[in-house]
């Protein structure tokens, strides 16, 4: 009976243990993780954003490299120390391909993202080590890349932010804010353009005879990003496109890239043909590509005037 009343009381002692150690209990710098897609590439940073709360954060000096504990120091984040560059576990940085950081190159993967401040330049350190709690065991063997920067005043922050900024084809800057600070960064993935291209072609290569859609696609890359040194090759693979069917997509592109050339009267004679096919087909084009393409050709036969003059 003893046995079985104690049986009874280690699986309710067991059992409120374990609810008890799964209550979630919000920490005070809590986590954030932000994405950015950039070209072919997805940059993932993971970390926790501490608040000011009136602490004086940066501009003090230490000699201790690593830090010791915290709060030992008269500022949050000395300079010449090692900083997680944010709070709670380091700071995370992931590239899903090779990129370059300012100009230096970094292979695809996971690093742990710390930060040296100091009078003039900062040290960023892309670590190997991405798992640790803050910076107490950083260790300089593991890095991957040290790029340096220098930081700029900036409005006031209370919560330590990172953002994505002028996020273009191929690269973005990064910025972490925090304070009056902002301490930006540029990521570049290369040559986006080459690898697209590449992949067109192989895809234009591959495709099954009855299957235009890769001359179209390439032909619209072409034009969309304006890549002039591929221009003959885009009006090749749209005039592939028409001779096997001529369809609204396919003549408004071959009109887009003709204007881009500067033929503006060929651009506006196809972009004409296009909207006569956009506006009698059954069931009729939407509006919204019969207005796009009456706005091209406004725009290409106002250009045709202009060079006439």
């Amino acid at each position: 009976m003893i046995r079985s009343i104690l049986f009874i009381v280690a699986i309710v002692l067991g059992v409120g243990t374990t609810e008890f150690a799964q209550v979630a209990t919000p920490r005070e710098s809590q986590r954030q993780e932000i994405v950015q897609t950039v070209g072919d590439a997805k940059i993932s940073i993971v970390y926790h954003r501490p608040n000011t709360k009136a602490r004086k954060i940066w501009g003090c000096d230490t000699t201790d490299v690593i830090p010791i504990a915290n709060n030992l120091y008269p500022c949050l984040v000395p300079n010449g120390q090692v900083w997680r560059a944010g709070a709670n576990e380091n700071t995370t940085i992931e590239f899903s391909r090779d990129v370059s950081v300012n100009g230096k190159p970094l292979p695809a993967g996971k690093y742990g993202f710390h930060i040296i401040p100091s009078k003039a330049d900062w040290t960023l350190i892309f670590s190997k080590d991405n798992d640790k709690w803050g910076s107490f065991t950083y260790d300089e063997k593991k890095d991957g890349l040290r790029v340096m920067v220098r930081p700029v005043k900036a409005p006031m922050y209370e919560t330590l932010t990172y953002e994505f900024e002028d996020v273009t084809a191929n690269s973005t800057r990064v910025n972490l804010r925090w304070e009056k600070i902002a301490v930006p960064f540029t990521v570049d993935i290369g040559d986006i353009h080459g690898r697209v291209l590449t992949s067109i072609r192989e895809a234009i290569k591959n495709r099954k005879a009855d299957d235009f859609r890769p001359l179209g696609q390439g032909a619209n890359y072409i034009r969309t990003f304006k890549l002039t040194a591929n221009y003959n090759e885009a009006i090749g693979w749209i005039d592939e496109s028409i001779k096997a069917k001529e369809t609204v997509g396919n003549l408004n592109t071959k009109a887009g890239l003709l204007a881009q050339m500067g033929s503006f009267d060929e651009a506006v004679t196809l972009g004409e043909k296009a909207l006569q096919m956009a506006k009698s087909s059954t069931p009729p084009a939407s509006k919204a590509t019969i207005v796009s393409l009456e706005d091209s050709i406004k725009k290409w036969k106002v250009k045709r005037q202009a060079n006439q003059l």
